[in-house]
């Protein structure tokens, strides 16, 4: 399965500052800390999730090696080959020892079909009405080019995309011939991956969207009901059963609500002997 974007993973948009990621990252930790959870291995897997998030976007440096990473397709060389050398050879038409991409005794070798560039990839980003709607975006990527001599040169480019109504969250659209370039063939595609905004305090996870509702921990014991105010910004309440537990999700219409522990900044003295209490008797 395909890694989630870090930026949605811990909750924040991509101009989002390093205090900001940082302050998402710290509470997404505390939250999820396998300590916190009794061991739970999804607890875990979530807190692996939001280490490995915050490790790609953390920092100024990391972002922009995240984004190139992602430009480029997870990075490599997209005209095909391994290395360097291997560019050359592409571009001037085989070993480095023949002139003008002539073999050595100057007999013409046989070319091979018509090769292609690696697809580029990049991401159009909508709002939930957009992607309902449908119409034309304007979506900006990187291409790379064979340069002269060996070289690699990246291009910045503008097109324009159409998409259908109700598209949904995740869906890939290729666009012929607007990837990276091939020396000695044609261009690569361009894969466009939709990325739907899932609405303030949610995120995707697949095709469903999560959104998290912070829960007590004696209505996540005792059950009770908790007020949710869906993306859509109506309100209500939904039921938490008994022992309900951090990451236990109902489903609400086509949202996921997903149980998070309340957290306190501080405490009253009363709530300090409460708990002292519930300590006593091994809670």
């Amino acid at each position: 399965m395909a890694e989630r974007d870090p930026y949605q993973v811990l909750g924040v948009s991509r101009g989002a500052s390093d205090a900001e990621i940082k302050k998402a990252f710290r509470k997404l930790a505390r939250q999820f800390h396998p300590d916190r959870n009794d061991g739970s291995p999804q607890a875990e897997a979530r807190f692996k999730e939001v280490q490995a998030a915050y490790d790609s976007i953390g920092t100024a440096e990391a972002r922009r090696t995240h984004e190139q990473s992602q430009m480029f397709g997870g990075g490599g060389n997209p005209f095909g080959g391994g290395g360097m050398e291997d560019i050359i050879s592409q571009m001037f038409g085989g070993g480095m020892g023949g002139m003008g991409g002539m073999p050595r005794g100057g007999a013409q070798r046989p070319r091979p079909p018509t090769e292609r560039g690696q697809n580029a990839t990049a991401w159009l980003d909508l709002t939930q009405e957009e992607a309902k709607a449908g119409g034309s975006f304007n979506i900006k990527f990187k291409q790379l080019i064979p340069g002269s001599h060996g070289s690699i040169d990246q291009k910045s480019k503008m097109i324009r995309l159409n998409v259908k109504s109700g598209t949904r969250h995740g869906k890939e659209m290729r666009v012929k011939d607007q990837g990276h370039g091939h020396p000695q063939g044609v261009n690569g595609d361009l894969i466009v991956t939709i990325r739907v905004d899932p609405g303030e305090g949610c995120r995707w996870d697949g095709d469903r969207i999560v959104k998290e509702v912070e829960v007590t921990y004696s209505v996540l014991m005792l059950g009770g009901k908790v007020t949710v105010t869906l993306p859509n910004g109506v309100k209500g309440k939904i039921s938490i059963p008994p022992l309900s537990q951090v990451g236990d999700r109902q489903r609400v219409k086509d949202i996921d609500i997903e149980f998070i522990l309340s957290e306190k900044e501080e405490l009253t003295e009363f709530q300090k002997d409460a708990l002292e209490a519930l300590k006593d008797v091994g809670l």
